[in-house]
């Protein structure tokens, strides 16, 4: 399991707790220090089943500085990875890949009915 995290996000570290408390074992990766790629968004995104915009840390101020509220809708898909493997505090976090699930955000009842 590989758990992509920003270390000062507060939600973060509440899934970290959470999933050391359920003994699940995992890769820590810091998403500003190594930032998905392309290739691996295109493919998580696929493997999600959700729509890109899930993606997004839409409460971000990177987000909100470049407003991307009004920008998103125009762009296409290619434009909206770049955008998110260009700059890790774009993108959603927690991110929990494993080999048969992608979790986008801790939602502590989804992680129980599928962790």
């Amino acid at each position: 399991m590989l758990f992509i995290e920003y270390p000062k996000c507060s939600t973060c570290q509440k899934a970290k707790k959470w999933l050391d408390a359920h003994k699940l074992t995992y890769e820590d990766r810091h998403i500003v220090e190594k930032n998905p790629t392309a290739e691996e968004l295109k493919e998580w995104i696929r493997r999600s089943g959700l729509e890109i915009k899930r993606f997004f840390n839409t409460s971000g101020m990177k987000y909100k500085e470049l407003g991307l509220k009004d920008k998103l809708p125009s762009l296409s898909e290619e434009e909206k990875i770049a955008l998110l493997a260009g700059d890790g505090m774009l993108v959603k976090r927690p991110l929990v890949i494993t080999e048969n699930q992608v979790l986008v955000g801790f939602k502590e009842k989804e992680w129980e009915e599928l962790l």
